[in-house]
């Protein structure tokens, strides 16, 4: 599993010109899920990116989480985060879960993430989607 979490002033998701998902303040969440992946996986990809501190606190010091500021999150199944670059120029995508396995991990991230974060947005797993964001910083983490 690999997860891009970039820190946002606010970031949006539409599939077929309709917005979707969208927040201000938070996280948007770039996630591909890899064949051999779990529950265990996503659980321990969820308690890392919740707990992460990568918000200023009063004296401009990255020290407060998502929690601590009231952020949301907007999370994005990505499957070319899978994708093998190792050989040749056109990307393979046979380290990625099959969609079954991956609609299913992500849904349990949204549902985890929920438990914890009060606004939860997300795109629609295996649509085409534009994702707009405003990087606050740029403050970009990569989790695997």
């Amino acid at each position: 599993m690999k997860t891009v979490i970039q820190r946002v002033s606010h970031a949006s998701v539409t599939v077929d010109g309709q917005t979707i998902g969208a927040i201000g303040q938070g996280y948007l969440v770039l996630t591909g899920i890899a064949a051999g992946d779990t529950r265990q996986t996503v659980e321990r990809i969820a308690r890392k990116m919740l707990a992460l501190r990568i918000f200023a606190d009063e004296n401009g010091k990255t020290n407060l989480s998502l929690r601590d500021v009231g952020g949301s999150l907007l999370i994005v199944s990505q499957f070319t985060l899978c994708a093998d670059t190792s050989h040749g120029n056109r990307p393979s995508f046979t380290t990625a879960a099959p969609p079954d396995l991956a609609l299913s991990l992500y849904e349990y991230l949204i549902e985890l993430c929920r438990r914890e974060i009060p606004v939860v947005e997300h795109g629609s797993f295996g649509a085409e989607m534009k994702v707009e964001l405003v990087n606050d910083g740029p403050f970009t983490i990569l989790l695997e």
